[in-house]
């Protein structure tokens, strides 16, 4: 419903691209994730068939919803790469050849990110501590957890004046960012560019995250954080009947089990953060176990094998070699 706005802008950049795609006859169509625009893209050059092998890079989360939508897409595309490895079951068994490539996240620049490079930039002396809050890159997002974040910050740093409290955003929302945070009396430091927000992670001590891929890159640096989220009271009702998952968190979905604390909901509170995070600064059970669980999700990622976007580039060119 939150996308319903953008529906007669989306629709014309859909014509768009299908008539640039007619002009140019490249020799492989790809489709990078968004199956919802995607497939109208794909389905529109099955009509005119141009004969250009269609494939699909980020399989929709038919494990999450919508399960049916595995059993018609061979109709639209002709190869599907996957970033997790339980994914391709849920599309051979419906005539599609589906391939498991890996997470882009295991080539993250984070991986190489520094936190004496961040402390230096931002005049953090020695006896202070970072703690990252990332309330989403969306506007609608932010509007609903920075408030929450910046509340759990400041009755933490009533009782922990050492730490400075980071916000990587992106540009998109950075204006509306420094607007809500204008009054705060938190010292705060605001980050927008893909360096800057990668190094705040690594110099963090403990994070809260909306979900999403933010959190697989807090994840790949061992960095311990929690996940707070919420949306709208329709988007809510609708996901709780919808959704056939137990987590959201993608760590915890791959692992089978909670090492992510999700407050989802009614469970975003600042009270319910705070434990969290003083849990983490422990450093016990909840902390090791996390730790632990972050080094078998890199291993199911393929951290140390050849990169996602290499295998992807191996299967693509081979498409484009059967057609020549």
């Amino acid at each position: 419903f939150e996308v319903v706005p953008s529906i007669p802008h989306i629709l014309k950049r859909i014509r768009q691209t299908v008539q640039d795609i007619e002009r140019v006859r490249p020799d492989v169509v790809v489709t990078i994730d968004s199956w919802s625009f995607s497939v109208r893209i794909h389905k529109a050059l099955r009509k005119k068939k141009l004969g250009i092998p269609q494939v699909h890079y980020v399989a929709p989360q038919v494990w999450a919803w919508k399960k049916k939508r595995a059993r018609t897409m061979y109709k639209y595309i002709d190869r599907l790469l996957t970033l997790f490895p339980y994914e391709p079951k849920y599309f051979t068994p419906y005539h599609l050849k589906a391939d498991f490539v890996g997470h882009p996240v295991i080539e993250s620049p984070v991986i190489y990110s520094s936190q004496s490079d961040f402390r230096a930039r931002f005049n953090i002396s020695d006896n202070q501590k970072v703690m990252a809050l990332l309330p989403g890159s969306r506007k609608n997002e932010v509007s609903r957890l920075l408030p929450v974040f910046l509340s759990a910050a400041q009755k933490f740093y009533q009782h922990n004046p050492e730490y400075v409290f980071v916000i990587p955003t992106v540009h998109t929302v950075e204006n509306k960012v420094k607007q809500m945070v204008k009054n705060s009396s938190l010292p705060l430091i605001i980050v927008s560019t893909e360096a800057d927000r990668h190094d705040a992670f690594k110099a963090s001590e403990v994070a809260v995250a909306a979900s999403g891929t933010v959190a697989l890159e807090l994840a790949m640096i061992d960095i311990p954080h929690l996940i707070a989220y919420k949306v709208s009271p329709l988007t809510a009702f609708l996901a709780r009947h919808l959704l056939k998952i137990e987590f959201v968190n993608l760590s915890n979905i791959l692992l089978g089990r909670e090492i992510v604390p999700e407050l989802l909901q009614e469970n975003c509170t600042e009270d319910k953060i705070l434990y969290y995070i003083s849990e983490f600064l422990k450093k016990g059970d909840l902390y090791e176990r996390q730790m632990a669980g972050f080094q078998k999700v890199k291993e199911i990622l393929g951290l140390g094998e050849q990169t996602p976007s290499a295998n992807a580039a191996d299967i693509i060119f081979e498409i484009t070699q059967k057609k020549h």
